[in-house]
C-alpha cells in the first residue's frame, strides 16, 4: 500500500505522527493509499519552512515571481491529463469532469501570471505643498489554504498562485479523502522553480486544520467546505488575529418560468444537479417549476435521468462516477429512501443502483424527488449528491420569496425568455452568484467567487479582485521633500493641506 507523507521545503517528508487515513478508489472501493495525518508538530514544520522561506520570497520581484508562474503554467498544460487521473482515481469524478476542474484552476493561475498589474498602487501628487501621498499592497505573510475533496486541484488553485504572486508563502491542507492531486501540485510548483518552503503541503484531519487556525505565524487562513465547519474555521481563526475568507455550503435553486425553453431548462437541470455525482457547492439541487409547466418540466428531466451512462471515472463511456465514500454514499440516499413518507413524490429512484464489475464501489444512481417542500429533509439539508428536488411554485413572487428563505445564498439560477424578468430576477435574489439561463454560475478568474448568508464566513470572496486584496495589506505613504529655498522653521499647529 503506498503511504503518502508531506511535502516540506521542497521535498517529501515521512510522516512521524503514526496516524494514518484511508484513501479509496471510490470506483472500486479498494483502499491503494494511505495518507498521513500530521501532528502540531509536523504542522508547525511546515509553517516555520513557509515562515523562513517568507522573508526572501517576500522581498523578490514582481519579474521573478511571473517568471515561475508563466513556466508552472506551462508545466501544468502538459501534464493536465495526469493530475486530471489522479482526481479521477481518488474522488471519482469522470475524467473529462476532472480535465475540466484542472482547465478551470488554471484560469486563477493565468489570473496569477497577470499580478504585477493587480499591484500596481496609487499616487497622488501635490496633495499639500510638496507633498505627495501613495498607496501600495503588501504580502500578509505565511497563509495557509484547507481544501475540499470535492474540488482536489481546482480549489487549492483557487489560493495558492494568487497568494505566492502576491509575495505571501503557503501551507496548503487538502482533503484527506483525496489529497493526491494537491501534493502533486506542490511538486511540480518546485520543478517549476518555486523556491523551497513558498509551497508547502501538510496532510491531515482536525489536528492539523486546528494547529493551523492557532498558529502564530499564520496570518491568514482561506477554507472551502460545509457552512459548520466554516463556521468553525471563522471562529476560531479571527479568535486567533488572522483574516478568514471560508466559503460554506449550498441549497442552489433553478427557477424555470412558463416562458422558458423546457428541454433547455431540464438539460441544463440534468447537468447541475448529477455532474460529478451533485458533489458541488454550486450544483443545482432545487428546481423551482413555475405556474403549470411542472408536470411537463418534471416528464423531460426524468427521461434524461433515465438515460444517463454510471460507471467508473476512467471508463470513456461513463458520465457520472461514484460518490467519495460508502458512508456518504449512504448518508445520500438515505434522503432518497425517506422522501416519500415526508409527502415528497419519488420519480426517480437510484438508490438500488448496481455496476456490473465494481459491485463494491460507492456507487448511487441519480434520484428525483418531485413536490417536495421547505420543512422536508430534501429540500432542509445540503445533501450534496445526485439528488434533484422540484418545488412548485404558482407566480414567480412565491418561487422568488421561496429562494430568498435559504439560509444559504451561493449561487441560484433563472431560466426564461423574459428579460424584464430576468433583470429583476438577478437585482432581487439574494445570492452572491446569478446565473441567467447558465444553471452553475461560477465566475470566470478574474471575477471573484462567493457566496452570502451561510454559505461564506468572512468579508472578501475568493480569487478575482477579492482574492488579491486578500492576500495583500494596504499601506499608505505621505512623503514632503522640501524644497532646498525652503527656510523651516517651527510650527506646532495641525498639519493642514494647504
Amino acid at each position: 500500500m503506498k503511504t503518502l507523507g508531506h511535502w516540506i521545503g521542497n521535498k517529501p517528508v515521512e510522516s512521524t505522527s503514526g496516524s494514518f487515513g484511508p484513501v479509496y478508489n471510490p470506483a472500486t472501493g479498494a483502499q491503494p493509499t494511505q495518507v498521513a495525518l500530521a501532528s502540531a508538530e509536523e504542522v508547525d514544520a511546515a509553517v516555520a519552512a513557509a515562515r523562513t522561506a517568507y522573508a526572501q520570497w517576500s522581498q523578490s520581484s514582481l519579474a521573478a515571481r511571473t517568471a515561475f508562474l508563466f513556466k508552472y503554467r506551462e508545466l501544468l498544460d502538459a501534464r493536465r491529463d495526469e493530475i486530471a487521473r489522479l482526481i479521477t482515481a481518488e474522488h471519482g469524478k469522470v475524467h473529462s469532469d476532472a480535465l475540466g476542474e484542472v482547465a478551470r484552476g488554471m484560469e486563477i493561475l493565468e489570473l496569477a501570471c497577470g499580478i504585477p498589474e493587480k499591484l500596481k498602487g496609487e499616487l497622488s501628487t501635490q496633495v499639500s505643498t510638496r507633498v505627495d501621498v501613495s498607496a501600495i499592497r503588501q504580502p500578509v505573510g505565511v497563509v495557509a489554504g484547507i481544501t475540499p475533496f470535492n474540488f482536489p486541484a481546482m480549489v487549492p488553485m483557487w489560493m495558492f498562485p494568487l497568494a505566492v504572486a502576491c509575495g505571501n508563502t503557503f501551507v496548503l491542507k487538502p482533503s484527506e479523502k483525496d489529497p493526491s492531486a494537491g501534493y502533486r501540485l506542490a511538486e511540480l510548483a518546485a520543478e517549476a522553480g518555486l523556491p523551497e518552503g513558498v509551497l508547502n503541503v501538510v496532510n491531515g484531519d482536525k489536528v492539523a486544520v486546528d494547529r493551523l487556525l492557532a498558529h502564530p505565524d499564520v496570518a491568514a487562513v482561506s477554507f472551502v467546505g460545509s457552512t459548520p465547519i466554516a463556521k468553525h474555521i471563522q471562529a476560531e481563526a479571527t479568535a486567533n488575529g488572522k483574516r478568514v475568507q471560508a466559503l460554506g455550503g449550498a441549497k442552489n435553486h433553478m427557477m424555470v418560468l412558463p416562458d422558458a425553453d423546457l428541454d433547455h431548462a431540464a438539460d441544463n437541470a440534468i447537468n447541475a444537479a448529477y455532474g460529478s455525482a451533485g458533489e458541488r457547492c454550486m450544483a443545482v439541487s432545487v428546481v423551482v417549476a413555475v405556474g403549470g409547466i411542472g408536470d411537463e418540466l418534471v416528464g423531460k428531466i426524468a427521461e434524461r435521468a433515465g438515460k444517463l451512462r454510471i460507471g467508473p471515472g476512467d471508463d470513456p463511456a461513463s458520465e457520472m462516477g461514484p460518490l467519495i465514500t460508502r458512508e456518504h454514499r449512504d448518508k445520500v440516499a438515505s434522503y432518497v429512501t425517506g422522501a416519500a413518507a415526508q409527502g415528497a413524490e419519488v420519480v426517480v429512484d437510484g438508490t438500488g443502483l448496481s455496476v456490473a464489475g465494481h459491485e463494491d464501489g460507492f456507487f448511487l444512481g441519480v434520484s428525483l424527488l418531485d413536490k417536495v417542500a421547505p420543512g422536508m429533509a430534501a429540500y432542509d439539508d445540503e445533501i450534496f449528491g445526485p439528488v434533484l428536488c422540484v418545488v412548485r411554485a404558482e407566480t414567480y413572487d412565491e418561487g422568488i420569496a421561496l429562494i430568498n428563505s435559504s439560509k444559504w445564498g451561493n449561487g441560484t439560477a433563472i431560466f426564461t425568455r423574459d428579460g424584464g424578468a430576468a433583470r429583476r430576477f438577478q437585482l432581487e435574489v439574494e445570492a452572491g452568484m446569478v446565473g441567467v439561463n447558465v444553471p452553475i454560475p461560477v465566475p470566470v478568474g478574474y471575477h471573484s467567487f462567493g457566496g452570502w448568508k451561510q454559505s461564506l464566513f468572512g468579508d472578501l470572496h475568493i480569487y478575482g479582485n477579492d482574492g488579491v486584496a486578500f492576500y495583500t495589506r494596504g499601506k499608505v505613504i505621505t512623503t514632503r521633500w522640501p524644497d532646498p529655498a525652503d527656510s523651516g522653521g517651527i510650527n506646532l499647529g495641525f498639519p493642514s493641506n494647504h
